[in-house]
């Protein structure tokens, strides 16, 4: 059988091609991939094409060094068996289970060095859920909540229910999140949160701007200590930023780890943001704090992602796996019924 490919080749429009299945060059192993999964957020971007073109999709990882010109092929989430090793290559890599930083393919060749093995006793769908548990990791980097702060989590996709998971880790005093999809809230609430409120006030959550309703949950607005102390806006939607800073008090923070790719944010700043002093910060997951380089690396942030991932078990996120054959099923899903799909897997 040879190897399959994914390809975004349009706006909303991928395909499967198919390829010889590559041999390992010097200091490579190959790997037949088991599962990968699909990052809603980014990948559907990419889909959409609203993405801009002339950025590279990702410096830090060979394998996406590429534009995201049209056709392309994208993804960083695969996990699967070495099935061979190159020269110079440790024989003991065989039939190890890995994870690669890698686009949807069934098979594919990387550096032995980019290769991580997966535990023993994690599954092959749990391993893809890495990046996302990685970049919460990161996320609470670069928010560092303090003792007895109140904390706001702007979407509650897998990035935003992990986030949400090791935020109730931490001491703080409320953790309240927002997202428009019931079964999301309900996971939120499940994970730790104190209050997940519906963005369209459709429910308990109450009417009027969410971040206005955030700052009454969090205290009176005429308080000096009114509103999120830090507010993460994880929810891909521009819109969303407006009401993470409205939902922040005074000196506060806001994490922006939304990628809008090309949709425009339009914000509101003549108001109570002029004198409140926010800070709006944006977090990505391929570089660590400037501050904390010092003592980390992202070798040790990964260690620490490995075992986060075994204390949340994200995979029980995942709702819907497909054949990589019926990848157009899986963005038409993610797409058009965002309600009913959380994590997506391929399988091969």
């Amino acid at each position: 059988m040879p190897a399959r490919s994914l390809y975004f080749t349009g706006d909303g429009a991928v395909e499967v091609r198919e390829r010889e299945i590559p041999d390992p060059d010097e200091g490579e192993v190959r790997v037949r991939a088991e599962r990968s999964a699909v990052s809603p957020g980014t990948e559907l971007l990419v889909y959409r094409g609203e993405v801009p073109t002339g950025m590279a999709a990702d410096a830090t990882i060979d394998a996406l060094s590429g534009g995201f010109e049209f056709p392309l092929r994208y993804g960083y989430a695969v996990v699967g068996r070495v099935t061979a090793t190159g020269p110079s290559v440790d024989s003991a890599w065989e039939d190890r289970r890995v994870f690669g930083f890698n686009p949807h393919e069934s098979h594919f060749c990387a550096p032995v060095s980019d290769v991580l093995a997966v535990p023993e006793d994690c599954s092959a769908a749990a391993a893809t859920f890495l990046p996302n548990v990685e970049t919460a990791v990161n996320f609470l980097h670069d928010g560092a909540p303090r003792l007895g702060e109140r904390a706001a989590v702007f979407g509650q996709g897998v990035v935003g229910l992990l986030t949400t998971a090791l935020l109730a880790d931490c001491p703080l005093d409320r953790l309240v999140t927002v997202d428009r999809h019931a079964a999301r809230r309900e996971r939120s609430l499940e994970l730790g949160a104190d209050a997940a409120l519906d963005p369209d006030g459709h429910d308990f959550g109450g009417e009027g701007d969410p971040g206005e309703r955030i700052r009454e949950r969090l205290g009176r607005a005429d308080e000096e200590a009114a509103g999120a102390d830090l507010t993460y806006e994880l929810s891909g939607c521009p819109d969303a930023l407006d009401s993470a800073i409205a939902a922040t008090g005074y000196d506060g923070r806001v994490v922006v780890g939304s990628w809008y790719g090309t949709k425009p944010a339009e914000l509101d700043l003549g108001g109570r943001f002029h004198r409140s002093r926010v800070s709006v910060e944006s977090s990505q997951v391929s570089t660590i704090d400037p501050e904390l380089r010092g003592r980390w690396s992202k070798d040790r942030r990964l260690a620490v992602a490995w075992d986060r991932l075994h204390e949340v078990d994200p995979e029980r996120f995942l709702t819907h796996e497909f054949d990589v054959g019926e990848a157009g099923r899986a963005y038409e899903l993610l797409d058009e019924n965002p309600a009913d799909a959380l994590g997506v897997t391929f399988r091969y």
